[in-house]
């Protein structure tokens, strides 16, 4: 039992962590952070085996992180107050902003309608349309 209440304390501070760090894609990941994602995978594992290098401790820490896994994406689909915290809020700077446009073929902000950072990480933009809305202000959003 102290395995599973070491896993899911271990679970909880990881939610926490990234969540106050935001999201990002794997691929966007600077070398440092992904180093310090295998150090935090390692640091955790040690913290909550404590030298168990049993199958049975192995399949209990896995069996619990996925149960918290499953539990905290239900708590997010039934109770739409709680979503904020459990899936954190978007972060986007200007710079990424940019790149993302650039990926997507458009050459300026000023081309933009909308753009949305989605929950999976990714920028969806939406672009103005031509021809249209002579003397519209500009309503480029970053959420």
């Amino acid at each position: 039992m102290d395995i599973v209440i070491r896993a899911a304390v271990a679970f909880l501070f990881i939610l926490l962590v990234t969540r106050a760090i935001g999201r990002r894609e794997l691929s966007g990941l600077e070398p440092f952070d992904l180093i310090m994602l295998v150090v935090l995978g390692d640091l955790i594992q040690q913290g909550v085996t404590q030298s168990d290098y049993s199958i049975t401790g192995a399949l209990v820490v896995v069996a619990t992180m996925g149960a918290l896994t499953v539990g905290m994406a239900w708590i997010s689909y039934r109770f739409r107050r709680v979503r904020p915290v459990l899936e954190g809020d978007p972060r986007l700077t200007l710079h990424e902003l940019e790149a993302e446009a650039r990926l997507q073929q458009v050459a300026s902000l000023d081309e933009i309608r909308w753009a949305v950072l989605e929950t999976n990480g990714r920028i969806s933009i939406i672009p103005r349309e031509n021809g249209g809305g002579g003397g519209e202000a500009t309503e480029t959003q970053a959420a």
